[in-house]
C-alpha cells in the first residue's frame, strides 16, 4: 500500500458526506498524490470505489488504521 500524501478524516460522517468530501479536497491537490479517507459509514466501501470509477480517478484499495477502514486514492486528473 502506498503512504498517503495527507489523510481525510471523515468518521462520523454518514452517506454521502465522506464522498464529497473527498471529491472537495481531492480536486485541490496535485496530481499523482494520494489520498486516505478515514470512515466508519459502512456505505463508505462501496461509494468511494465507485466515486473513483465515474470520476477516473485511482482507487488504490483500503487497510485499517487503529480499527477504522480507510480508504486509499490516487488523484489521476
Amino acid at each position: 500500500m502506498t503512504e498517503p500524501d495527507e489523510v481525510l478524516d471523515c468518521r462520523g460522517q454518514r452517506c454521502p458526506l465522506p464522498v464529497i468530501t473527498l471529491a472537495r479536497r481531492l480536486g485541490e491537490l496535485p496530481v499523482g498524490a494520494v489520498l486516505r479517507v478515514l470512515a466508519d459509514d459502512p456505505a463508505a466501501a462501496g461509494d468511494i470505489p465507485a466515486w473513483c470509477r465515474m470520476r477516473g480517478q485511482d482507487y488504490l484499495g483500503n487497510v485499517t488504521v487503529d480499527g477504522v477502514a480507510a480508504f486509499d486514492v490516487r488523484r489521476a486528473v
